[in-house]
């Protein structure tokens, strides 16, 4: 059996880069952090994602008049054609369900906050019947939210009723002429 006072092969070279450990100190310094790294890991959950943050600053001068799209959930208010209407009423029906999800959402969340605050009286359940008091209100705003999603849809469903004569008559411009038919029957 070989001592430890004596080495007979020389060290092998590093394949991570740095510099080569002195002793077994140094040896447990560079594998702690990778160690506590680890510790981390596990403790948030055994997974870590990897983050990217990108911002964009476009400052950029533009029209006046017109809106940017980032700046709105919606397109411009312009009406000229049945597209316009039917793309700004279905823009407006998926933000205010989009909306409406999240404000409620956000209603559950501030009711369960409030809920551990402790009733200043002492009243058994007062801290629960204050969180309800308060987060309805926040409810009663998704719930309005919703409702102007149905109003959108109703919105382009009265327009279709209401003009039904002139968009049925520009369909029926629109169309392709048929193609000429083969008639068997003229031999």
């Amino acid at each position: 059996m070989a001592s430890n006072s004596t080495r007979t092969t020389p060290p092998r070279p590093r394949t991570r880069g740095g510099q080569a450990p002195e002793g077994k100190g140094a040896k447990f310094a560079n594998h702690a952090g990778a160690a506590f790294g680890g510790f981390v890991g596990s403790v948030a959950g055994g997974f870590v994602p990897p983050i990217n943050v990108t911002v964009n600053n476009n400052k950029s001068a533009s029209v006046p008049g017109a809106r940017r799209h980032a700046e709105s959930l919606l397109p411009a208010p312009e009406f000229a054609t049945p597209a316009q209407i039917r793309n700004y009423c279905n823009s407006l029906r998926a933000a205010a369900v989009m909306l409406s999800f999240e404000v409620a959402m956000g209603a559950e969340i501030l009711k369960a906050v409030l809920a551990t605050v402790p009733d200043p009286n002492g009243r058994m359940g007062g801290a629960k019947i204050r969180a309800f008091k308060v987060s309805r209100k926040m409810q009663r705003a998704a719930d309005e939210l919703r409702n102007a999603a149905k109003l959108a849809a109703a919105c382009y469903a009265q327009f279709q009723q209401e003009y039904e004569g002139e968009l049925n008559a520009h369909r029926h411009r629109a169309q392709r002429p048929q193609q000429p038919r083969m008639n068997w029957g003229a031999q």
